[in-house]
This record gives structure tokens, sequence and C-alpha cells, in this order.
């Protein structure tokens, strides 16, 4: 009825897009070292709403707008990659905190990890670009509701994605339990953060339309 054809391909293709590692993984086990499962989760789903922009834009023609003016990807690539960057020096310079941290505290930092998690992925343009090019393939050219057809494309995407990052999350965590005990370690793996979202910053804002 959507003009959708081939699901099962696209949902196999999906998949194995979801677990061929990149930032957004690095991002789900570097937090859930950090944090535990809760902090994986937290990214995860940070990560899931934050595509979700993504795919409303395809439907509605965001990400078109966004290839065909250079001065529209310009600003949110800039964006993008300004947020990163600071994040990062944030993580640099911030003192670590052990685990055993009181409850009110632990919850701020949820909520954090959650909007880092969100922006990260919302104010990254080769996000949108990648909707723009994928999601087409598998909606018919007459199909009568294309926005609904991306729409539903979209959210099995971040559906099976969000599965595979809560997987990473509750293994890491396991793997990284007695690290965090350590504030050493965990100084280390706070570090890293900062370095990677200082890196995926610097890529972002050397990202040009293709």
């Amino acid at each position: 009825m959507l003009g959708i054809h081939e699901i099962w391909l696209f949902i196999l293709s999906g998949v194995l897009l979801n677990i061929t590692p990149g930032p957004d993984s690095v991002y789900v086990i570097g937090r859930s070292m950090q944090m535990g499962w809760r902090g994986g989760a937290a990214a995860a789903f940070g990560i899931s709403c934050g595509c979700f922009f993504h795919v409303a834009g395809a439907a509605i023609g965001l990400s078109a707008l966004l290839m065909a003016s250079s001065t529209a990807f310009s600003i949110v690539k800039l964006v993008g990659a300004a947020y990163l960057v600071v994040t990062g020096l944030q993580m640099l310079w911030s003192r670590p905190v052990l685990a055993a941290v009181r409850d009110e505290a632990e919850r701020s930092s949820l909520r954090r990890v959650f909007l880092q998690g969100v922006f990260t992925n919302a104010l990254n343009p080769k996000v949108a670009l990648f909707f723009l090019a994928f999601l087409p393939q598998f909606v018919a050219a007459d199909a009568p509701h294309k926005p609904f057809a991306f729409l539903t494309l979209g959210l099995i995407f971040i559906f099976t994605g969000t599965l595979w990052c809560l997987v990473l999350a509750a293994f890491a965590a396991k793997a990284a339990n007695r690290l965090r005990q350590s504030e050493g370690a965990f100084a280390w793996i706070n570090r890293a953060l900062g370095g990677l979202f200082i890196y995926l910053g610097i890529r972002v804002a050397m990202l040009e339309t293709r």
C-alpha cells in the first residue's frame, strides 16, 4: 500500500549496516565501559532519537535541501562539528567520578549521555545524506505516499539499530565492570571518549557533499 518493495532485503541490509563498526557503536561501547549498561542504553536511545530527526527529514525533503544547498549543508556541518569538539574538550578536562555516585548525580549523567547521543547523531549531515541515498532504493517511484513509506522504513532501521546497540552495551558493560572500579582506568576511558568526540567533530567538519 505504501509502495515499499523487497522489505526483507531492506531489513537484512539494515541489520548488516547496524552491526558494522562505526562512530555510534564506539560511542555506545565507550559509555557502557564508563557508566555501565544504563550509560550504554542511554547513549543507544539518544542515538536512535537523533536518527529519527534524519528519518523525518528524509520524509519531508530536508535531506534533499541539504544536498542541494551548500550553504545549508555547511551550516549544519559546522554546528555539529563545533558541538562534538566542545563536548570532547569538556570530557578531556573533566575530573573522573567513580561508578559509586549518588543516584541523583547518576540520573543527571544519564540525561547528559542521552542528549549527547541525540545531538551527536542529529547534527551529523552525513547521516542525513545516508538516509536520502538508502531509503529511496526500497520505495517505488510511483508510490502514492512516499513520506509515510520513508518514515516506515526509517523506523524499522532505527528499531534494529537500537536492539544492536543495547546488545553492545550489555557486553561492554559486563567486560568493563572491574575496570570501572579503578579511578585511573575510568579517567583513561573518559579521555578516550573525549578524543573520540574531537575526532568525530573534525571528521564532520571535513565532510563534503558528493
